[in-house]
């Protein structure tokens, strides 16, 4: 799944000589703290909802605020793991799409990233999920799947994200096709593997749900 087919069509940006009344309408709306700005179709930045509040900007033209995150952007055609990499990094609620002529394309809100996430899950089936912490350096998907292998269970996705605690760390987090991580997470510590979060699928759907939720808030989504 790519950027493109994930982009919000309700969403517009908002121009230099739109206000930040506006802006600010706009944002409880469609429910979201950031919006993008445009002029000519080039994309500029975001106005934040602290960008406006915080700094009493209210009623003033976007021309007179200083927009952020010029370059927290996806190409039209990058893959949505991107997507959840620049919204996490960013700590933003909307992540801008540029297209070939690297212009302004459309935007993908968190939730729909957050949706594609969970299609993707629920097609692969069912299973456990692990969240692995380690230093940059150390990271070898191939070594972690050999010991996943050894216990007759396979990795059904892998997603590398920065450890916010750690810049010098990463967070892997694993979708393998097993319910009984017993096993595997009993493997992977005793090769110094440090596990941070296990979530293990049942019968149960509210549990489930409840597990799937802790992990998006896991990731900060």
């Amino acid at each position: 799944m790519i950027a493109e087919e994930l982009i919000n069509p309700m969403i517009p940006p908002l121009k230099l000589s739109d206000s930040t009344e506006k802006a600010v309408k706009w944002m409880e709306e469609f429910r979201v703290n950031q919006l993008p700005v445009v002029k000519n179709r080039r994309y500029l930045g975001l106005i934040t909802e602290d960008d406006i509040i915080e700094k009493d900007q209210n009623y003033q033209s976007l021309e007179n605020v200083k927009l952020s995150f010029e370059d927290a952007y996806v190409m039209y055609n990058q893959h949505f793991y991107r997507v959840m990499e620049v919204a996490i990094k960013n700590k933003i609620q909307v992540v801008p799409v540029l297209d070939e002529h690297q212009e302004f394309f459309g935007v993908i809100t968190v939730n729909d990233t957050i949706a594609a996430f969970g299609q993707m899950s629920a097609l692969q089936g069912q299973g456990g999920i692990l969240v692995l912490s380690m230093p940059e350096r150390d990271y070898s998907l191939s070594q972690i799947s050999r010991h996943v292998e050894s216990n007759d269970a396979k990795i059904l996705s892998a997603y590398v994200s920065p450890d916010e605690l750690d810049p010098y760390k990463i967070k892997l987090t694993l979708k393998i096709n097993t319910t009984d991580l017993t096993r595997i997470i009993a493997t992977l510590e005793r090769f110094d593997y440090r596990i941070i979060a296990q979530f293990q699928e049942t019968t149960d759907h509210q549990a489930d749900k409840d597990r799937y939720d802790l992990l998006l808030r896991y990731l900060n989504m």
